[in-house]
């Protein structure tokens, strides 16, 4: 059989998952009468929830007895890691932009890694029946970006298609009838090219993706290089630091098919399977008939930037929630989770029941700890840090960069512009967008961007668009100052009394509402001002023998600030910490009795 394997990169909400689904109507994977959600790639529930797609994932169908196997990548640069394994197996990308956006952070990430693989990316212009769509103008900042990431002649005479992925269709030329999403998938087959096929060779395959399924096991998934897969084969795990590290036979071999994966006898060379049967083997791992001793190159993944403290809740209010509680429990599911995301890294720290969880940034790591909450794991999490670099030849502290694009309403120009100042960030480039709208351009510092985000949205009432990219590293920038208020701490165990919340809203925003769960220790609000106060949210009024001369005023409270995960991993200081349970998300401090955290501040101050 013909194969075409190719991935579809872009920026986050450019309409990848979407195309996709329009791809599978129109080959006639799917009944016209079949009902399908939106989106059917992004069947993870926090997926759905969010909008965005976290995990690679491939899928295939048949157009004209040829096999196209795609690949639906994030968009997101903090699941990066997931874009540039996966680029490896394919033999060419469509790079979906948005006729009015045009490219974003994202978009020069992805395509950066596509040209240095040397594939040819076929350029799709995609929603380009918007009404404020501007697709020449989009054209000529492509072509710019190819120019800027040192395209070559081949690269730079992309093929271009004009899309609406939403309505399901594609053409070629602007003043072209548009009907079906055929020129689309006519480009496909003529421009990607077939796999190298090595048929006669020993079989070989690059793992490049690996899951787990709760009656096959773990599952590798990656495309034959070459060879074929039958079958029963007898089979070896090699990686290029331990040489071989495991030997079995494939007990299941996997093709996919639309939404599925089913079990097929055997796989030719070029084909995207899945292989079950091996347990030790994992991403970047070589899977092949025995007498290959020699492992496959796999490409190098940009090392994490950020990390969080994940410990054990010890909390008063620690097992009354989640089932999961041990530090052996958590290292388990954070081992787990390192074994099939190589952009991931855990080591376990010095203190006893920590583990140091290192990432792409803020959103990746709140999604690892989203689906560990929902999976019934009681945690603490620390603030985020940065990882810094030691320079080999000046012996100087390095820090991670980051490229940062806001798009927001003019009138809000000034007060962002003044804050990103504030935290070490450089303009780079500031233009009109249309509409009323502004594009500014920053190389900022990482930990100059954590805790922003909820600050950036008060700024701009909601309506502004913030996108980021790792730039590199460069010399250390100084300090940057920390949240400007301080917070109101519980001092005693109860629950939280309306009488108390009452005379407390005074003081500032409050997190809790009547009837909440508070302990020592927790911090329930913010404080008006830059210190931190002690106080007793479970309070109730004292009780006389003097009968009042009127009837008690009933007591109004405002409705208390609700505060998302990663909302709190932002707001949280070095000393403070975010419990997480399946049912709550509570600050609190690191330590919990007063006099400890005197102390500890004391000795910090030495």
């Amino acid at each position: 059989m013909e194969f075409r394997n190719f991935a579809i990169i872009a920026h986050v909400d450019h309409g990848k998952t979407t195309l996709v689904d329009a791809m599978f109507r129109q080959s006639g994977l799917f009944r016209c009468n079949q009902q399908v959600e939106n989106c059917a790639m992004d069947y993870n529930d926090l997926e759905r929830e969010r909008g965005i797609t976290i995990l690679a994932k491939c899928t295939s169908f048949l157009w004209n007895n040829i096999k196209l196997n795609i690949i639906d990548t994030p968009g997101h640069a903090d699941f990066g890691g997931e874009v540039e394994r996966i680029l490896s197996m394919v033999d060419g990308v469509l790079l979906l932009v948005d006729a009015s956006e045009g490219p974003m952070p994202q978009t020069k990430f992805v395509l950066t890694k596509a040209l240095a693989l040397n594939l040819n990316p076929i350029v799709v212009i995609n929603k380009i029946d918007k009404p404020d769509a501007r697709v020449h103008e989009v054209i000529d900042e492509v072509f710019d970006l190819f120019v800027a990431l040192g395209a070559s002649e081949k690269q730079l005479d992309f093929p271009l298609i004009y899309a609406s992925g939403r309505n399901g269709w594609a053409i070629k030329d602007l003043n072209d009838r548009h009907s079906d999403l055929t020129p689309l998938l006519e480009t496909i087959v003529t421009k990607v090219p077939p796999p190298t096929l090595s048929a006669d060779s020993p079989f070989q395959m690059l793992v490049t993706m690996l899951d787990y399924d709760q009656y096959l096991g773990r599952v590798l998934t990656g495309k034959i290089l070459s060879g074929g897969a039958k079958i029963n084969d007898a089979v070896h795990a090699v990686n290029p630091k331990n040489g071989i590290v495991e030997k079995a036979r494939l007990t299941k071999l996997l093709s996919f098919e639309g939404l599925r994966r089913i079990p097929v006898e055997s796989a030719d060379c070029g084909d995207i399977v899945a292989i079950a049967g091996l347990e030790v083997a994992t991403v970047a791992d070589t899977i092949s008939s025995t007498e290959v001793t020699t492992p496959l190159a796999s490409v190098p993944v940009d090392p994490p930037t950020l990390s969080m403290v994940f410990s054990i809740n010890d909390s008063p209010l620690g097992g009354q929630e989640g089932k999961k509680l041990t530090s052996r429990m958590i290292g388990e599911r954070l081992a787990k989770e390192a074994e099939g995301n190589i952009s991931i890294s855990i080591k376990r720290s010095d203190t006893q029941d920590t583990f140091e969880v290192a990432g792409r940034g803020e959103l990746q790591l709140g999604i690892l700890i989203e689906t560990m909450r929902r999976e019934g794991f009681e945690l603490s999490i620390s603030r985020p840090s940065v990882l810094y670099k030691i320079s080999s030849q000046s012996g100087e502290k390095l820090e991670p960069l980051e490229e940062l694009y806001i798009d927001l309403d003019d009138e809000f120009t000034g007060i962002v512009m003044e804050k990103i100042t504030l935290r070490k960030g450089v303009l780079q480039d500031m233009r009109p967008s249309g509409a009323g709208k502004t594009r500014l351009k920053f190389i900022i510092p990482t930990r100059g961007l954590i805790g922003y985000h909820s600050e950036f949205l008060t700024d701009t009432s909601g309506s502004g668009i913030m996108n980021r990219s790792f730039f590199g590293y460069e010399p250390y920038k100084g300090t940057i100052e920390g949240r400007t208020r301080g917070v109101l701490v519980s001092n005693a165990l109860g629950n939280a009394i309306p009488y108390a919340l009452f005379f407390l809203e005074e003081r500032g925003a409050l997190f809790v509402k009547p009837g909440d769960p508070v302990y020592e220790g927790m911090i329930i609000g913010e404080h008006n001002k830059n210190n931190e106060l002690d106080v007793n949210p479970t309070k109730t009024k004292q009780l006389t023998n003097m009968r009042a001369s009127g009837k008690d005023e009933n007591i109004k409270l405002s409705p208390p600030r609700s505060i998302s995960l990663e909302q709190a991993l932002s707001y949280i200081q070095d000393d403070e910490l975010v419990e997480v349970t399946p049912k709550s998300i509570r600050l609190r401090k690191r330590y919990l009795d007063p006099n400890t955290r005197k102390k500890m501040s004391r000795l910090a101050s030495t």
